[in-house]
């Protein structure tokens, strides 16, 4: 059997060698295809199961398909906690800034969740208006909520990695081109005046060293580039998160576990793909795999994951092509 896939690019940008994959992977066949099914249960909270063969038994199909559920289960809860994943950051005032700064229209914003049935909760309303010291949790029910808010975050905060990094390469009046820009449409203020105009944070030269490592090293499944590089809303919204951990002293080893839930909270297909072939390969768990190999380029890229992909295939893992997560416009 092949090693865990290499991405196409960037490669050498790897911290750690993949251990050699072991016979574990043929005991899992089928886990990834099921689990993915599992994701579907999961989200919805409901399900009765799946076929799993019209020649066995009625009590040989419930009794193997209860144990792949709880087999893929346990995994699906690897990647996504239901009661979500702490984060070593609190929200402070930062709500309240981005409104007088224009990042959030709060009648635009609170109408989004009222349009989708989903109205924000009064914490949620809190946390816009007033602030909080409480701790920011992501969890199946916010995540879509957290990457609203840190993607205006991400967008308003002036930060170096907006205004000098590959964001402005192609010159400053380029900016508004891309998905993290104009793709934000419920500002108070256009994209443009918004891009990089209010200092909401202030970080020290090392604080904003250990943020430009980690942003170099974060990736997403959408695209082949960095967080340094958050040309969607996905990539902005994890610079806008990174940046207040950074501003909060969070180290470099925390903001790296970080990333690896919120991406598996945005991108929960891909990465339960990822945490299946790391389970299947070198029987590790998704909860033991260091943070900063799994969001690198070689598995949270878009290259990498369908490198991942394409490994699982290959090796009788996966029977079809999961649907792509992850729209880059408002949710």
């Amino acid at each position: 059997m092949s090693d865990l896939p290499q991405s196409p690019q960037n490669e050498s940008n790897m911290s750690e060698a993949v251990p050699e994959p072991t016979p574990t992977a043929h005991s899992h066949k089928g886990l990834a295809i099921k689990a993915l099914v599992l994701l579907v249960v999961f989200t919805l909270g409901g399900g009765s199961g799946y076929l799993v063969g019209n020649r066995v038994r009625h009590d040989e199909v419930v009794t193997s398909t209860a144990q792949s559920q709880d087999e893929a289960m346990a995994l699906m809860h690897q990647i996504n906690p239901p009661d979500g994943y702490k984060i070593l950051a609190a929200f402070g005032d930062v709500g309240p800034q981005m409104i007088a700064a224009g990042a959030i229209d709060l009648a635009k914003f609170t109408n989004l969740y009222q349009q989708q049935n989903k109205p924000l909760s009064n914490d949620q309303m809190k946390i816009l208006t007033k602030g909080t010291d409480a701790n920011i949790v992501i969890n199946p029910e916010n995540a879509y909520f957290l990457l609203n808010f840190f993607w205006a975050l991400g967008l308003t905060n002036q930060n170096a990695i907006l205004t000098e990094g590959p964001m402005v390469s192609g010159g400053s009046d380029k900016v508004g081109g891309f998905a993290s820009t104009g793709g934000w449409t419920i500002g108070a203020k256009s994209p443009t005046e918004l891009y990089a105009s209010t200092k909401i944070m202030e970080l020290t030269d090392e604080q904003q060293a250990r943020l430009v490592e980690v942003a170099s090293g974060v990736y997403r499944p959408c695209c082949n580039n960095p967080t340094h590089f958050p040309d969607c809303n996905h990539g902005m919204a994890m610079l806008g998160l990174l940046e207040l951990m950074a501003s909060q002293d969070a180290s470099l080893a925390e903001m790296f576990e970080t990333a690896k839930y919120v991406t598996a909270f945005w991108y929960p297909q891909q990465m339960l793909e990822v945490a299946t072939a790391f389970k299947a390969a070198n029987n590790v768990d998704f909860a033991k795999v260091d943070a900063k190999t799994i969001v690198s380029s070689q598995f949270a890229s878009i290259s990498g994951f369908q490198a991942v992909h394409q490994w699982l295939a290959q090796n009788g893992l996966l029977e079809q092509a999961p649907s792509s997560g992850g729209s880059c416009g408002v949710q």
